[in-house]
């Protein structure tokens, strides 16, 4: 508490802090902003009916991360997950698109260049989601059970005006997010994220008081602590794959000669195998909306594939499997371990008692895919969180305390912190010296 205090105190941090604050607030304030041409009070009925009955697990995870705002139809319905989406697919591309790695490697520029094409990626999806968003609602498949009427006027430039003002928003969200992360503390998306999870935790703790008492709400509060420690520990687990640097004269100076290392985290793939393990789950959903529901493969979806309030041991199989999948397949793009050992071999590195090359490339390889194999494990175990507190708690899918909403949570509340207090005590660096 002392350390929030002295960077409150220092004008700088005040300053970033304050700025920081204030972009968030204007984020939460435009989730409760309809978007103009829904009939809002209908859409409040509907909503409120959605998350009572089967149809709570409709974009779900979706619903999460932008605080509550797709329920509600406001301008900032789509949140976030245009720009997470952009994201992944423009990271994923370096591997298909030799133009994209180049870029990679160019350095400062050629990130600038993939950060604008991210942007337009961001745009295009934004504008397909919405259109999306807007036809379900249009056809009554996006509340399901819900016949109130919800779109009035549904004229063309109606139309294009909803589908205008949801797309602004994701950009105004696209724009708030690099403001914090360039003139503010932490990343601004991430941020934000974390904002629109920590959201719905009173509601979730409201709902799960009122309806199991007092005793099962105190047994989930301890149950979230242990979790919450556990997951603190393997997050900041990691091995070290030490490398060591030979001497070598360049002219008349002696370089090299030092010792290093390869940090590599147990949870190296973060949250983005839940991400991809929930969204290609939803597909099967998505399919089964705009089926006729009386048809026996609308029905088997519907009961094994989407979890509604009751739990389906196929659905958390083929959960566990994407999830262990997606870890391997996302950590193999991004840790190249050929890669490494090339500009360990072009800068005179090696590890002890492995040989330069190829042996450090299989060495690598071997290490990164048995750390990974606990922490696909401990990831699957996250994720099947939620699951069971539809069995225990009765409660909606998007319980917060397990999944992708506890990792976020913590995953970004730990490197905030840290940020501040790099900052903190370089001021105070400055302040020994005068």
């Amino acid at each position: 508490m002392n350390s929030f205090v002295r960077a409150l105190r220092t004008p700088e941090l005040r300053a970033k802090i304050l700025f920081t604050l204030g972009l968030i607030a204007i984020y939460r304030l435009g989730v409760f902003v309809p978007t103009p041409g829904f009939e809002y009070t209908n859409v409040m009925i509907c909503a409120d009916q959605s998350m009572t009955g089967q149809g709570a697990g409709v974009m779900g995870m979706v619903n999460m991360f932008s605080g509550g705002a797709l329920m509600q139809l406001s301008i900032f319905s789509l949140g976030v997950m245009p720009y997470i989406t952009a994201s992944i697919i423009v990271q994923l591309l370096r591997v298909v698109i030799p133009r994209f790695e180049a870029l990679h490697k160019e350095g400062q520029a050629g990130t600038a260049k993939l950060t604008q094409y991210t942007r337009y990626l961001t745009i295009g999806l934004a504008v397909l989601q919405s259109t999306t968003i807007i036809t379900l609602v249009r056809s009554g498949n996006f509340f399901v059970g819900c016949a109130l009427e919800l779109v009035p006027d549904q004229s063309i430039p109606t139309l294009l005006l909803m589908v205008l003002t949801m797309t602004v928003g994701t950009v105004l969200i696209m724009w708030m997010g690099e403001m914090i992360t360039e003139r503010g503390i932490g990343n601004g998306m991430s941020l934000m994220i974390f904002v629109s999870i920590a959201a719905a935790f009173p509601a979730a703790m409201g709902q799960i008081y009122a309806t199991q008492g007092w005793l099962t709400f105190s047994l989930v509060i301890l149950v979230s602590l242990i979790v919450m420690i556990g997951v603190v520990f393997v997050e900041q687990s990691q091995r070290r794959i030490p490398v060591q640097y030979a001497k070598r004269m360049v002219g008349r100076r002696m370089y090299g000669g030092t010792s290093t290392y390869i940090p590599i985290k147990v949870n190296q793939a973060g949250v983005i195998p839940v991400i991809f393990a929930a969204s290609i789950l939803a597909l099967p959903q998505m399919a089964a909306s705009f089926g006729d529901p009386n048809a026996q493969w609308v029905q088997w979806i519907n009961e094994h594939l989407i979890m509604g309030f009751s739990f389906s041991w196929i659905y958390a199989l083929v959960y566990v499997g994407l999830i262990i999948f997606f870890a391997f397949f996302y950590v193999s793009i991004t840790f190249n371990a050929e890669e490494i050992a090339d500009n360990m071999k072009k800068y005179g590195g090696f590890v002890p008692n492995v040989r330069a090359g190829k042996p450090t490339e299989r060495y690598l390889t071997y290490v990164i895919n048995r750390i990974q194999t606990a922490g696909a494990i401990y990831l699957a175990v996250i994720s099947l969180i939620p699951l069971f507190a539809l069995v225990y708690l009765g409660a909606s899918q998007d319980f917060p305390l397990g999944g992708a909403s506890l990792l976020i949570i913590i995953g970004v509340g730990l490197d905030t912190v840290k940020q501040i207090d790099a900052k903190l005590q370089q001021h105070h660096y400055e302040g020994i010296l005068r």
